[in-house]
């Protein structure tokens, strides 16, 4: 019988831990959707509106929420001053006609103020230096041709070659023939 009565025991815990993590996680997806109750509550789904109402804690979060907004509501900016708009385009308007102090400046304003067509043909440059060197480069490290020796320098060293391979190949024949000969 103790042992029913612990399992028992063992049973409601195990579903009081099963509501409590339900609940907690119903409350964590209704933290989610009190936003949509407190700006629309008629568009709010009835499962969102049943569920702060039983819940004490997602109640209290929605409050909380109400006076934050209310507070907000309540709230108001400081005005600008009347002459902010005309002020800052006249200092902009200061910045660009001003003359720049040194060639660095001068070309930063250009770039700052001047208009963006004016980048094309600079980026298209720079695209084709890029590409030359980047080829140049390339056909460096590659050596496509292989170097040739000048037109008298190399018929002398052909023929001495050939002169060279030739005295080889008549070597041989000689000491074919004679171990020919030496062997009949």
């Amino acid at each position: 019988m103790s042992e029913k009565s612990r399992d028992g025991e063992g049973n409601r815990r195990w579903l009081q831990g099963e509501t409590m993590e339900t609940k907690k996680i119903n409350c964590e997806e209704m933290g989610l959707k009190l936003a949509d109750l407190l700006l629309e509550p008629q568009s709010a789904p009835a499962a969102v509106v049943a569920h702060v109402e039983q819940c004490d804690a997602c109640r209290s979060e929605l409050a909380e929420l109400r006076a934050t907004m209310t507070l907000m509501d309540e709230w108001e900016g400081p005005e600008p001053s009347p002459y902010f708009a005309s002020r800052l385009n006249a200092r902009f308007r200061e910045e660009r006609e001003a003359a720049p102090a040194g060639w660095l400046e001068k070309l930063r304003a250009k770039f700052a103020y001047g208009p963006r067509t004016h980048m094309r043909p600079i980026a298209a440059m720079a695209l084709t230096i890029v590409l030359l060197l980047g080829g140049g480069a390339y056909l460096g490290m590659n050596n496509w041709e292989q170097p040739q020796a000048s037109g008298q320098d190399a018929a002398v060293v052909h023929d001495l070659q050939l002169l060279d391979s030739n005295a080889d190949l008549l070597d041989q024949m000689d000491a074919v023939t004679a171990s020919n000969q030496d062997g009949d």
